[in-house]
């Protein structure tokens, strides 16, 4: 089984990492090789432009990919089915134009010219408008392309909104909302290692922003600290092996990180003790 991702660029890092933390660590370095093999015998891992990675699964290279949903949607491969928003990499595809200019709407390209690394998915999204205009593609720097007349406006990556306005540019409408997608080919999605890789990756995200929490409750306050934890599901209750535990009981439970200071201070109140914090790295569903 062979996972497509990307050799660089602001994706090749975090994509990489989000392996590692699966479990899927990289046996023989990510750097300036094609291949990887990972610790798991039946998974390696293939670098790839993060614009080729979907021709590459389509087409046999790899069974499973890892890049931006806008770049599956330029690609318009029919033979890939999404697996996991995987919720990094975050950035939309916005129609822009000049501040000082004359377009402030979709409607006033009709006749115009676009230009964008994009064809496809402008070509789409205007189809979707009814508007007509001339669609130019460009392989770099679309940005400076409506202030030396080579187009009207543009249609553009942005994250930040930050390179728009260094270059006079206000967005008119946003034409995608891009993240990070895991995908396999068609006839490769009900296959057991696609699910565990999937579900491997999906374990990672689950325990982002998630923590851990371990107390010692007396009996008598159990109710008491059972409604103040906010956990997924109500937490775990167990006996405590010592045989001089005082009457008290183990709770353990899975918390948001943003509720870890206040359910501690609520649960001090409500007569826990030993209260013990740690960070998850899988959780599994």
């Amino acid at each position: 089984m062979r996972i497509a991702v990307p050799n660089k660029g602001r994706l090749h890092e975090p994509t990489i990492d989000l392996l590692e933390r699966a479990g899927l660590h990289l046996e023989n370095g990510a750097d300036r090789k094609l291949y990887a093999d990972t610790v798991d015998p039946d998974v390696s891992v293939l670098f790839a432009r993060a614009a080729d990675i979907p021709e590459y699964v389509a087409d046999g290279a790899a069974e499973m990919g890892i890049t931006g949903y806008d770049q599956v949607q330029e690609a318009r491969v029919e033979t890939v089915s999404e697996l996991l928003d995987l919720e990094f990499g975050r950035c939309r595809l916005v129609l822009a134009a000049p501040e000082d200019g004359d377009i402030e709407e979709v409607a006033d390209l009709a006749g115009k010219t676009v230009a964008t690394e994009f064809p496809n998915i402008t070509a789409d999204f205007f189809a979707d408008t009814g508007v007509e205009p001339d669609i130019v593609e460009v392989s770099g720097a679309t940005e400076l392309t409506p202030h030396v007349e080579m187009a009207d406006a543009i249609v553009d990556i942005t994250s930040t909104g930050t390179t728009l306005k260094m270059n006079r540019l206000a967005v008119v409408d946003e034409v995608l909302a891009s993240s990070v997608r895991l995908f396999a080919r068609d006839d490769v999605v009900e296959n057991t290692k696609v699910e565990e890789v999937r579900t491997a990756l999906a374990s990672v995200k689950q325990a982002d922003g998630k923590r851990y929490l371990m107390m010692n409750v007396p009996e008598s306050e159990l109710e008491a600290v059972r409604d103040v934890i906010p956990g997924m599901g109500g937490p775990t209750i167990m006996d405590i092996a010592d045989e001089n535990g005082n009457g008290k009981v183990a709770v353990h439970a899975v918390v948001d990180e943003s509720d870890v200071f206040e359910t501690i201070t609520e649960v001090k109140k409500a007569g826990a003790s030993d209260i013990l914090v740690t960070e998850i790295e899988r959780l599994v569903e």
